[in-house]
């Protein structure tokens, strides 16, 4: 029977190894760390004396690609979500708190009540998503959108921020369009926010490495791969630090590895080459039963404040801005963010920083346009990763997705 050869245990690699092992294929997963997750992994901290997670993440109910992984893995309640798609946000340049309330349905009935969408928004001002719908593969949102209303100002602008990880007006419109073609106008019940708890490795990873390890299939960790030897238009084998693997009639490579590394391995290939980071900070600290799980942060240093059983969480998304500044200076940014929102004031508890500097390609026109298929001019190798061309920007859920569409080329390819 042939193997598929994933190289990478991120949740593309795991994502496609678990569909391949679904369908009652055979895999071999390799990783180059000691621990599997890649951007979405957790560890113990020795700092805090916690587990924390590399970064903070929030699924919508209607990500579908993560909800098959999930369901797959069985963790599908591994997580904390509110009965309704309602989004808090704290506006810290004129102090004013809201909340976005969703209608349930596709009808947007939430725009036409004032209680429900953007203070001082009017309705007609949402009008402007729609010509994100209609967006070529080389516009930017600036284009489109106005940035002059207070729905910009105090939504849309830290909304695409967050999915795009990216300066909102510089982002690919087309991108943008994808997510609310899959979230927004499929109404509040696609839009339900989820939060993995009590971390990512918990709701993501270790889940999959049971289901995989319960079908045979282990990780064989801290095994780099240093080369890929090319015959024709196939692989032939693969160099690693440890061993050659020969391929055998009828053996596929998925690799599931970042852009940079793939551009080193792989001949003639482009890929998107410009990234931006992202900051998540983490206070040991016991939050109150009045804090939610979750909460937007308009006009700060913070973008969004998680909640969990034993820290406060924040994330930083475009934040290349941010990459020089003392990191002292920036957590007390960050704590100020904090106290401010939550209306409380006492010393910074014990904290601990996380960048990720190259987190995901910049989700520009220029860069989106540089992703790659899945497909290769080699027969049997396959690519999957949330840089790869999957429609969407660099979210877990285009992750899972393009390891879902790896697998599914690999078993269709004999």
């Amino acid at each position: 029977m042939s193997v598929t050869h994933i190289i990478g245990a991120g949740l593309a690699g795991l994502s496609a190894a678990v569909a391949i092992t679904h369908a009652g294929g055979r895999v071999k997963i390799y990783e180059a760390s000691a621990m599997a997750g890649g951007r979405a992994r957790s560890y113990h901290d020795k700092k805090l004396g916690i587990e924390i997670d590399n970064g903070n993440h929030m699924l919508l109910s209607g990500n579908h690609s993560a909800k098959t992984y999930l369901k797959r893995i069985g963790a599908e309640h591994r997580f904390k979500s509110p009965k309704e798609a309602a989004f808090s946000f704290c506006d810290l340049s004129d102090k004013e708190r809201f909340t976005i309330k969703l209608s349930n349905g596709p009808l947007p009935w939430w725009v036409l009540c004032a209680k429900s969408r953007v203070p001082h928004s009017k309705a007609k001002d949402y009008l402007a998503l729609l010509s994100l719908l209609l967006a070529d593969h080389n516009t930017k949102i600036g284009d489109l959108v106005p940035d002059n209303t207070a729905l910009w100002r105090k939504l849309l602008d830290p909304f695409f921020v967050s999915v795009l990880n990216t300066p909102a007006r510089e982002g690919a419109a087309c991108l943008a369009a994808a997510v609310i073609r899959e979230t927004l106008m499929k109404g509040g019940k696609a839009c339900i926010p989820r939060i993995a708890y009590p971390n990512l490795a918990s709701s993501f990873i270790d889940p999959a490495l049971d289901y995989l390890k319960a079908r045979g299939v282990e990780v064989d960790f801290r095994n780099r791969l240093r080369q890929i030897h090319f015959s024709g238009q196939d692989v032939a084998s693969l160099e690693f630090a440890h061993q050659d693997v020969k391929l055998g009639k009828g053996d596929k490579v998925i690799i599931a590895l970042p852009a940079w590394v793939v551009q080193s391995l792989i001949p003639d290939i482009e890929t998107p080459d410009k990234y931006q980071a992202i900051i998540n900070a983490h206070f040991l600290m016991k939050p109150t039963a009045a804090m939610p799980h979750i909460i937007g942060v308009v006009g700060g240093t913070a973008d969004w404040i998680f909640t969990f059983e034993n820290r406060i969480s924040v994330t930083i998304s475009a934040a290349n801005h941010l990459l020089a500044l003392e990191k002292e200076e920036l957590v007390k940014r960050i704590w100020d963010d904090i106290q401010t929102v939550y209306a409380f004031k006492q010393d910074m508890p014990e904290w601990q920083v996380v960048t990720e500097k190259r987190a995901t390609f910049e989700a520009t026109v220029e860069q989106n346009n540089r992703r790659p298929p899945a497909v290769t001019a080699w027969n049997n190798l396959f690519l999957a990763g949330n840089w790869v061309r999957t429609g969407l920007p660099a979210t877990i859920e285009s992750a899972i997705r393009s390891g879902q569409t790896a697998a599914d080329l690999a078993l269709s390819h004999s």
